[in-house]
């Protein structure tokens, strides 16, 4: 009988990345995946830490999760549950502590022994942590990523790990220090990729631009170089890569945007405040004007280039001015997209015990401001490609018989009438126009 399995996948996308490589590896344990925890065999919550109260959500999922168990067990049948990812590496047996209807915690650095895990449990009877950082590669543990189907576009991790220490951040004690894969291991797996049939890779890490895998020749490379090398396997049409740091952009990753015709003109470029006074606060390393400079540099090789961040409001010592900064900086630099929070305080992080806390109305208030700001961007940005000629990768069908629905270079959604157009298909459109979420075209060829 086919055992099952579901995993469901809080916070950033690398941990959407190690949800599926987690699937994959069960798949090669003779798990089916499943879309909801109701019937599942095994469930996997693989969680995210960065956010206000993160722990508070896993605990309320797992008593939901506990009384489907309940049930189950009730019925004859076992559930084994568990909690991966950053939340199980923060707290470890604390959770079974807490939860006693879990029976695996485990965290990033680890997932690779969960076959392991679940053959010491079914055994012994017994729950499993392993929240330890191992100093083994757990990506050459990894199953094949032909395991499961992929789509068009798929995540591929090259950097894991931080040691920037912003004030704010709990990356650096849950991910560990920054460690980077090898070239031939990223090309192996994108090859893999490819042969499934995907167009579009996302490279990630927590500093992806702090790339420093070696070579073949066992020299250390850097991302722009394992972007060239990227570039020359079949298949392989686009290149992404997300999140990156403004210390970490290097002169041969900016003129890579230039000279690489793969690397899409799309840069995730996180800056977090405009004001000096609070980027020195949350331990950033540079300055309103230095990511200003920056973003110059970028533009003058890459003129059509679209820009996406981070910011945060209402970091503890924020002032009304230091906020007018950030506004100037978002009207200086003209996003295509950007992502803003409230500040959340991270127990363990030095910026939570800082007395000097920005009280919840006032940071709501600069948030709605920024986020009407950004908007306005954004939408100026999607009006400026009317009319333009875009290469649109068709991803799946549209709403509509005979459309199709893809992604422009600039990651916006755009839908048209597909002409025979095929999923997988790289195809030049027209933007004709805009709506709230999407751009509408016509294909051209």
């Amino acid at each position: 009988m086919t055992k099952t399995a579901f995993v469901k996948s809080y916070g950033c996308q690398m941990n959407v990345y190690d949800s599926t490589r987690m699937q994959e590896l069960l798949a090669t344990q003779g798990y089916a995946q499943v879309d909801t925890p109701d019937a599942a065999d095994l469930v996997v919550l693989n969680t995210c830490h960065i956010r206000e109260k993160a722990s508070d959500k896993v605990y309320s999922e797992l008593g939901r999760i506990k009384e489907l168990k309940d049930a189950r067990q009730s019925a004859g049948n076992d559930m084994i549950v568990a909690v991966a990812g950053c939340v199980a590496q923060a707290e470890g047996a604390e959770i079974i502590k807490r939860n006693k209807s879990v029976d695996l915690v485990f965290g990033p650095q680890t997932y690779h022994r969960l076959p392991a895990m679940l053959k010491t449990h079914n055994e012994t009877g017994q729950a499993v942590v392993e929240t330890e950082f191992g100093f083994e590669d757990k990506f050459a543990h990894l199953s094949s990523r032909k395991a499961l189907k992929h789509g068009v576009s798929a995540f591929l991790t090259v950097q894991e790990g931080c040691d920037k220490f912003c004030s704010f951040c709990v990356v650096p004690y849950t991910r560990g220090a920054e460690v980077s894969r090898s070239i031939p291991q990223v090309l192996d797996e994108a090859r893999a990729l490819a042969e499934s049939g995907v167009r579009e890779i996302t490279l990630l890490g927590q500093n992806v631009n702090a790339y420093h895998g070696k070579n073949a020749a066992g020299e250390m490379s850097s991302l722009a170089e394992l972007v060239t090398s990227l570039s020359s396997i079949a298949g392989i049409d686009r290149i992404r890569y997300t999140t990156s740091h403004p210390r970490d952009m290097s002169d041969d990753l900016i003129a890579a945007h230039a000279e690489n015709p793969k690397l899409m003109p799309y840069l995730h470029l996180p800056v977090q405040s405009g004001s000096d006074k609070i980027l020195k606060a949350m331990n950033r390393g540079h300055t309103g004007q230095n990511y200003i400079d920056l973003i110059a540099k970028v533009r003058t090789v890459r003129p059509d280039i679209a820009l996406s961040g981070d910011f945060i409001v209402g970091f503890p010592g924020e002032t009304e001015a230091d906020f007018e900064n950030t506004l100037n900086l978002v009207k200086a630099v003209g996003y295509a997209s950007a992502y803003s929070f409230k500040y959340s305080e991270r127990p363990g992080t030095p910026a939570a015990e800082r007395a000097a806390q920005v009280p919840e109305d006032v940071k709501n208030n600069r948030l709605y401001r920024l986020q009407n700001l950004i908007a306005q961007h954004m939408a100026d940005f999607n009006t400026a490609c009317v009319g333009r000629i875009l290469s649109v990768l068709v991803e799946k069908p549209g709403r509509m018989e005979g459309q199709v629905i893809g992604r422009s270079p600039y990651l916006q959604s755009v839908h048209f009438d597909g002409g025979g157009a095929s999923i997988g298909d790289i195809v030049k459109c027209q933007i004709l126009g805009t709506t709230p979420n999407s751009l509408s075209a016509t294909v051209v060829e």
